[in-house]
């Protein structure tokens, strides 16, 4: 007789420190709502505190939303709104788990542990190397980096090089959740032709303006180049004006420069990444990009700065620049070649559906909220518990 299924117990997850769902910014935002969702249909529970969203929706997929405010500064719109979420999470509908995203958030997890609360932190990537931070706010993300350490039940990175770090420079043990990608085998095109585009005859960058995204350097680069086809920009930054006046200056200057601001139409979106020519990613700070993946998934032709964490999710497949005139140089070679680089497309997006699957992911997550809930902890001073390596890895200089 086989022995019977044991299902496994329905807990409740409260997803706080980003924008809320529905997805309409930033990785972190897709990700949640991806796990989210799935979870819910494993039978889960799952809270979403939400802030930049639509206040009259309630659910979402399955999920719970609960909208806060937050004050509207740099890291105080983050801190704001996570230390609103911490007290409602602990006040007034207390989880089985929680999981915290951004390392910045750390220090509301004692608040959550104290309650009883087990805490994963999703350290995202390397804040303290973005240039928007001043030497207060860097010496904040090193200092956050350490304490999610020390008092997280367990610490989620989504690219083996954030892994890396954690373990070369705490001996903390990471758990490798990377994130999805969802596969586009027909976007359609209606959406982008209002817009004056036409399949597979634009190149494309999606990116919030900030200097290690270097937006400026792909303007520059593509100003340089003889490339005909149109560069279509997407993104902006609510708190680098400077560095936005930037972009525009050259974007004035060249009619071939389309900038479209942010974009949150999520089907419009999705058109622009699958019929670019090539999607131009240069960011060169964090783990695995959900921007990148969105242009694999795609279909799309790749051309990236060339960093670690960009060749970890592309391989081979891409091309990489460093400088505004080896990236001139791609534009002219994408355009003396479109067929070889359509054909390159659906070969990342075939390595996108092999590597980076939403279901996967989410199983992670399950799985490690089971062993939270069940007493699993990095922290080395709670008894009966997983410890910490302790074998001597070299410290941050």
């Amino acid at each position: 007789m086989n022995a019977p299924h044991i299902s496994p117990p329905r807990l409740s997850f409260a997803m706080i420190g980003t924008r809320g769902v529905p997805a309409a910014y930033g990785g972190f935002e897709t990700a949640v709502e991806e796990i989210g969702a799935r979870l819910v249909e494993a039978g889960h529970e799952v809270t979403v505190y939400c802030r930049n969203a639509d206040a009259s929706l309630r659910r979402h997929r399955g999920m719970q939303l609960v909208h806060l405010p937050a004050v509207k500064v740099k890291v105080g719109e983050t801190l704001s709104h996570t230390a609103l979420s911490v007290a409602h999470a602990t006040f007034r509908r207390r989880p089985d788990v929680a999981f915290v995203f951004n390392a910045a958030n750390a220090p509301f997890v004692p608040w959550l542990r104290a309650l009883g609360i087990p805490t994963a932190v999703h350290v995202d990537g390397l804040e303290w190397k973005r240039a928007k931070w001043n030497g207060l706010g860097r010496r904040y993300y090193r200092l956050v980096e350490r304490l999610a350490v020390d008092w997280a039940d367990a610490l989620i990175a989504d690219a083996r090089g954030i892994s890396d770090y954690y373990a070369a420079n705490f001996a903390a043990p990471t758990e490798l959740l990377t994130y999805g990608a969802a596969v586009q085998d027909d976007a359609g095109h209606d959406r982008i032709r209002p817009l004056g585009l036409e399949p597979k005859r634009y190149h494309l960058v999606v990116a919030r303006f900030e200097p290690e995204n270097h937006v400026d350097v792909i303007v520059d680069a593509y100003h340089r180049s003889t490339a005909e086809l149109p560069l279509v920009v997407v993104g902006s930054a609510p708190y680098a004006a400077a560095y936005t006046q930037k972009i525009r200056q050259v974007a004035e200057s060249d009619a071939r420069i389309r900038l479209l601001g942010g974009v949150y139409d999520q089907l419009q979106l999705d058109e622009l990444y699958a019929n670019a020519l090539a999607y131009v990613h240069g960011h060169s700070v964090g783990g695995t990009n959900p921007s990148l993946l969105r242009a694999m998934g795609g279909g799309t032709s790749v051309l990236a700065y060339d960093i670690d964490f960009n060749r970890e999710v592309l391989g081979e497949e891409a091309a990489y620049f460093g400088s505004a005139s080896a990236l001139s140089r791609h534009f002219d070679d994408v355009e003396s070649e479109p067929e070889r680089h359509v054909a390159l497309g659906r070969r990342l997006q075939r390595r996108a559906q092999r590597l980076y699957n939403w279901d996967a992911v989410s199983r992670g997550y399950e799985e490690l909220g089971l062993r939270l809930a069940s007493g699993y902890t990095i922290r080395a001073s709670s008894p009966l518990r997983a410890p910490r390596p302790s074998h001597s890895i070299p410290r941050l200089p």
